[in-house]
């Protein structure tokens, strides 16, 4: 669905394909009763899940496990204020079975930090919605595009 304003609705297949074009994200959790934002490195698993690597004692880890969370990724283009934006909402679990663990390790997904122990974060979609921004020239504001008609 297209809006008047420029923005269009994306369906879950092509949210999906945008969340594998960028390597990071924004995952946004609750932590002591506030509302928190933090960048991950990130991997789309083979269930569409949300996964990224942490230190098994940080802040991330202990707040979200079996917590909703929603996790956001984008990619805009200054020059042509075009882009995209993608969120995933849903659980948050632990990955705590050794075999899945080694599996995720095997694909690349890595910890920004080298830590002593780490875990990993899967995320399990239950809402998933994009949207696509169509650029505007100068912003799409109409009055520099109205004095800019009247220069010769």
């Amino acid at each position: 669905m297209e809006w008047e304003n420029g923005l269009q609705e994306l369906d879950l297949a092509e949210c999906l394909r945008l969340l594998t074009l960028v390597p990071i994200g924004r995952i946004v959790y609750t932590h002591d009763a506030l509302p928190a934002v933090l960048p991950v490195n990130f991997s789309l698993d083979q269930d569409h899940a949300v996964v990224f690597r942490t230190s098994a004692q940080s802040r991330v880890a202990l707040a979200v496990d079996s917590a909703v969370v929603a996790f956001e990724a984008d990619w805009f283009d200054e020059a042509t204020q075009s882009g995209w934006s993608v969120v995933v909402t849903g659980c948050a679990l632990r990955v705590t079975d050794r075999g899945e663990q080694d599996r995720l390790r095997a694909v690349g997904l890595r910890s920004w930090v080298t830590v002593p122990a780490d875990a990993f974060i899967r995320i399990v979609p239950e809402l998933v919605t994009g949207r696509l921004l169509h650029g505007h020239p100068h912003g799409g504001d109409d009055r520099h595009a109205a004095s800019m008609a009247d220069t010769p």
